[in-house]
């Protein structure tokens, strides 16, 4: 028999549900930074083997949203709930409860497997381990409970062999060499983003979206001309930066990146342009992927 499912990761922000993503498929699908609200979009992974095929499915961190690219990223998260086989709830050491009761409760009452992950667990001492572990295994009873450090990759193999004894039977879902379901200008304009968010502070990454209006493939080369969308003009020049040498550096370390991903060299040309008040426009929020509803 062949196993097939679809198995969703859910947590606060930062608490390395990307990172877990990326060590079960291999590849760096997901952006990780230490900044919060870094996943945007909820992203598949799909690892297939002989008998089996795990869709992984990567979801914003859960949040109050306080604008509308913030509801529509809740609505991610939502959809998560709603097709899952497998249900990934993932919480860090320290960390005390879920942000968002509605979502807790739906957790605590699902009718599907739930494990439930302690992650970073590499940062902790064994009183505070099993004071975790006490805490968590209370408040999700219901959960099969691993303490986990996806960074290390600790028990990492563990829970990916206990979701494919989980997985119902089912013929794949997608094509075996498949990856994930987003086009390969996603991964671009990830990338990039990936980028913002390392190198500016404050308010700068979460008013950026990026958009590769230009993407050709010849035998040996990318070519792609991306742009880099801010809120205000003041913004614009901040990315940019004197001389243009923060945009340069962006630029560089996002193809280094890229050329690695697609195993090609890259030319990439980067510019950046004011969309007053995107986050808050539904029009411009589904051209870029939101409000999918």
């Amino acid at each position: 028999m062949h196993k097939a499912g679809f198995v969703n990761i859910i947590g606060n922000p930062n608490v390395g549900k990307s990172t877990l993503m990326n060590a079960f498929v291999g590849e760096k699908l997901s952006i990780i930074t230490s900044k919060a609200q870094t996943t945007r979009h909820r992203i598949l992974g799909i690892v297939n083997g002989d008998d089996f095929q795990v869709v992984l499915s990567d979801t914003p961190g859960i949040i109050k949203p306080a604008y509308e690219l913030q509801s529509s990223m809740m609505d991610f998260v939502k959809s998560a709930f709603e097709d899952a086989d497998i249900l990934v709830y993932m919480v860090e050491i320290g960390e005390k409860e879920l942000k968002d009761e509605a979502f807790f409760n739906k957790i605590t009452n699902s009718k599907i497997p739930v494990l439930l992950l302690l992650n970073k667990i590499d940062g902790s001492n064994q009183d505070q381990l099993e004071e975790q572990a006490a805490l968590w295994q209370s408040k999700v009873p219901n959960a099969e409970f691993f303490p986990i450090s996806a960074l290390e990759g600790f028990n990492v193999k563990e829970v990916f062999n206990r979701i494919i004894e989980l997985l119902p039977d089912s013929p794949p879902f997608y094509p075996k060499d498949q990856l994930t379901d987003k086009p390969e200008r996603f991964f671009v304009n990830e990338k990039i983003r990936e980028k913002i968010l390392m190198h500016y502070k404050k308010e700068i990454p979460y008013a950026v979206e990026v958009d590769t209006e230009e993407f050709h493939e010849d035998d040996n080369i990318i070519r792609m001309r991306s742009v880099i969308m801010v809120e205000r003009e003041t913004q614009k020049g901040i990315i940019i930066g004197h001389k243009g040498a923060a945009l340069k550096r962006v630029g560089v370390e996002a193809r280094k990146d890229l050329e690695k991903f697609f195993d090609k060299q890259i030319h990439l040309e980067l510019y950046v342009k004011v969309n007053k008040n995107w986050r808050s426009n539904q029009k411009q929020l589904k051209r870029f992927g939101y409000n999918q509803k």
